[in-house]
This record gives structure tokens, C-alpha cells and sequence, in this order.
């Protein structure tokens, strides 16, 4: 009779302490493929020392902090970047009639809001609970997370939030109150990074809707070898101009 081989211990983090190596995350054989500690803190040095490390926290009311760096790791290409007809149309229609802007920064508090109260398919409840909010906050007053917002007729109908260290950008959450405005978003963010030559957006998890979009999966050792040589480089001023649409209009990706 085959044994299953008992799941390692999770380490636990005080205050403080440095995360352990990346590679002693759990593996396939463990519940919870990724997992790498629990504990700790969400102040905004812990959170810049995971992320430049590859790791991020997600965790659900009543658990700890937990923290994970997957293998696998999901990320999209800005050059692969899917831009669908349909898409493309959309943003265009809402360009010419002078309906769409997309603004940066203006109202970061409100996206990750909504962000927490978006429904998603085969979720209970929210990873983005208060204790998260708050320090994404402190990230964004230091700096280093961003929104990109969608508003069209003068309504934030959609966005997403990121985090970002020097040419390193993480994707986080996003949300749509109509229909494609947080692919609208990405759209966005998609035709900023390639204007400032940021070529990879980290998506952590692996999802047929990112893939639709031209996410694919990287191992994370290529991943935290993208990151480590991004770091040193200079981050972007975050400011959307209706000029970056060509970015993505004119060098778009032909659809799969």
C-alpha cells in the first residue's frame, strides 16, 4: 500500500523576519501547491521584500497571513498581449466619441474597494479583506501601487491595481461594472508598459481568463531571474496619455 508522504511544516514568520528561499514553497504533492510561509506583517517594507523576491500574500477571513510564490508562475508578455476585435472596436468606438479616459492614480481607494466587492466565479467572499486594503494603501501612498482606471461618460465604470518596482509590474485586481471595462484596463496598462519598455506583467495565478488574454505560464526560476534584473532598472511616471492607445493599436497581436 502506497503512503502519501506527510506535508512539510509551514514555516512561520515574526515581524521582521526574512521570508525563506523561494524554492521551499510547497510543491505539487502539498495541499496547497506555492504555499511558501504564514505570519508576518503587511507594512510596506515586508511587502516590497516578498515582492522582489516573487512571493505575495493571499489569504482568506480567519487565516493567517499566508504567503506564496507558484510554480509555475502566470504572467503576460506585453508584446503577446491578445488585443481581441471585439476589444479593439470597443476602445476605439468609446475613443472617437469622446467617451472613454483612462485615468492613473486618481482615485486608488475607490478601485481597491471595488474591487473586494466584485463577485467571482467559484469564490466566497474576498481575498482583498480590510487588513490587505489598507496596506495596498500605504503602498500606493509610498509610491509603489497604482490604479489604472477606467471612466467613461464621467463614471469609473472599471479598473485594476498593481504594484510596481522599478521596471517590475505585478498585477493584482481588477473590476467591471460594465461589460470589458476591466479588459479595457489592462488594455491600458498593456499599451503603457510598452510605451516605457516594461515587457512582463506578473500575474500570479494561472486563469483561462488571462489566458484568453495572452497570459502563459513561466517557471519561476526564469521568473525571479525577469524580476531581479527589472528591479534595478527605473520605474515609470504613472500618467496615462490618449497617445499610448497607438502602442496597442498599432502594433497589436493578431487574434488567435
Amino acid at each position: 500500500m502506497t503512503q502519501t508522504p506527510p506535508t512539510r511544516a509551514l514555516p512561520w514568520l515574526e515581524p521582521g523576519q526574512p521570508f525563506p528561499a523561494v524554492e521551499e514553497a510547497w510543491g505539487p504533492a502539498d495541499p496547497a501547491p506555492g504555499l511558501l510561509a504564514a505570519g508576518g506583517t503587511l507594512d510596506v517594507p515586508t511587502l516590497v521584500a516578498a515582492y522582489t523576491r516573487g512571493i505575495f500574500p493571499w489569504y482568506s477571513a480567519g487565516q493567517p497571513i499566508l504567503w506564496w510564490s507558484t510554480d509555475p508562475r502566470m504572467v503576460l508578455n506585453t508584446a503577446e498581449f491578445r488585443l481581441h476585435r471585439s476589444l479593439r472596436k470597443t476602445v476605439q468606438k468609446l475613443i472617437s466619441q469622446d467617451r472613454l479616459e483612462i485615468r492613473v492614480d486618481h482615485d486608488f481607494d475607490r478601485v481597491i474597494r471595488a474591487c473586494a466587492h466584485t463577485p467571482r466565479s467559484g469564490q466566497d467572499g474576498t481575498w482583498i479583506l480590510p487588513a490587505m486594503a489598507q496596506a495596498y494603501g500605504r503602498l500606493h501612498r509610498a509610491g509603489l501601487a497604482h490604479s489604472v482606471e477606467t471612466w467613461i461618460d464621467g463614471d469609473l465604470v472599471g479598473g485594476l491595481y498593481c504594484v510596481n518596482l522599478g521596471a517590475m509590474v505585478y498585477g493584482e485586481s481588477m473590476f467591471s461594472r460594465v461589460p470589458d471595462a476591466s479588459k479595457i484596463a489592462l488594455a491600458a496598462l498593456v499599451a503603457f508598459c510598452r510605451v516605457h519598455r516594461v515587457p512582463l506583467i506578473d500575474c500570479q495565478q494561472n486563469t483561462a481568463h488571462l489566458a484568453s488574454l495572452g497570459g502563459k505560464v513561466m517557471p519561476r526560476s526564469d521568473f525571479i531571474q525577469h524580476v531581479q534584473m527589472a528591479l534595478p532598472l527605473a520605474a515609470p511616471t504613472w500618467e496615462f496619455r490618449p497617445v499610448y492607445w497607438d502602442a496597442l493599436f498599432h502594433h497589436a497581436r493578431r487574434p488567435a
